[in-house]
């Protein structure tokens, strides 16, 4: 078992008279739209950034976030826990988040159901897990880890796998409520990532819905895939398509109004664009409340 150790937060940011809670729709943070952030202060209920970008002792980027945390609530969503590795966790790396999450302070942290590391070395995607009693224990005990090193629970984001494993003995979202027993976790719903696996692996992705614990849900992913011949490509570079907002009001109307992130990974467009997407998640949202 590994325990946390004792740190303060970043002097450059000051949190007194900002909302510290998140609501609404939200845009994930990109350093492409840190000065229209800065000089232009949009009306965006909240940000979402990558941790894994701001886990430094200094620098721009934290500079920035700091200055924007002032003025905006934020979580922080990573990719770099590796849950789902027989790699040790990383105390150097949970050491850096709880630094960044105690000087942020945000609503939850986040992670995704994979693993990216094996015998210390770092992979650049998201390899997906067998879904069996035996990984289920090993993700769950590692899970409860790193909440107990953070002080806090965390959400796991559901992944877009392009394959399943013969070996698996239960579906994804069996797997998943299963998780959230064992440790006491929420969840981070991507809805374009249950749309993608539903088509490219066959399933009816309101099955999914049904078969995760509805108050669990504590923030929603919307983005945008690309249509390949077969198959469809988790891009985040595109705007939701018409079927995955068909299917994030399915969500609402069984989880309720889930604060909602627009993510936009690749080509990433003006800001303007990502918050003509955000106030389409706020119609959407209007309609539940």
């Amino acid at each position: 078992m590994i325990f946390p150790t004792p740190h303060t937060p970043h002097p450059t940011t000051s949190l007194a008279g900002v909302p510290t809670s998140i609501k609404g729709a939200g845009i994930g943070l990109r350093s492409l739209h840190y000065q229209y952030i800065l000089t232009q202060k949009p009306k965006v209920n909240w940000f979402e950034v990558i941790s894994d970008n701001y886990l430094g002792d200094g620098g721009l980027p934290l500079y920035h976030l700091g200055k924007i945390r002032q003025d905006y609530p934020i979580n922080l969503h990573g990719v770099g826990l590796s849950l789902g590795s027989t790699d040790p966790l990383n105390r150097g790396y949970l050491t850096r988040l709880k630094k960044l999450a105690t000087s942020m302070e945000p609503d939850w942290v986040s992670e995704h159901l994979s693993w990216i590391s094996i015998n210390g070395h770092y992979l650049n995607d998201l390899i997906p897990l067998l879904y069996t009693e035996e990984v289920l224990k090993h993700v769950a005990s590692r899970i409860l880890q790193v909440q107990e090193f953070l002080g806090r629970p965390i959400l796991i984001e559901n992944p877009s796998p392009y394959l399943t494993f013969t070996d698996s003995t239960m579906t994804e979202w069996e797997f998943v409520e299963e998780l959230v027993k064992k440790t006491d976790c929420y969840l981070l719903l991507d809805i374009n990532n249950v749309y993608v696996n539903a088509i490219n692996n066959r399933f009816d992705p309101l099955d999914y819905l049904d078969g995760i614990p509805a108050t669990r849900v504590k923030e929603i992913h919307l983005a945008g895939y690309q249509e390949q011949e077969n198959y469809l490509l988790d891009t985040h570079g595109y705007p939701v398509h018409p079927p995955v907002w068909q299917l994030y009001q399915a969500a609402l109307a069984r989880f309720g109004a889930v604060p909602t992130l627009i993510e936009w990974d690749t080509d990433i467009p003006s800001f303007e664009v990502l918050m003509a997407e955000a106030n389409k998640a706020q119609q959407f949202l209007a309609k539940v409340c």
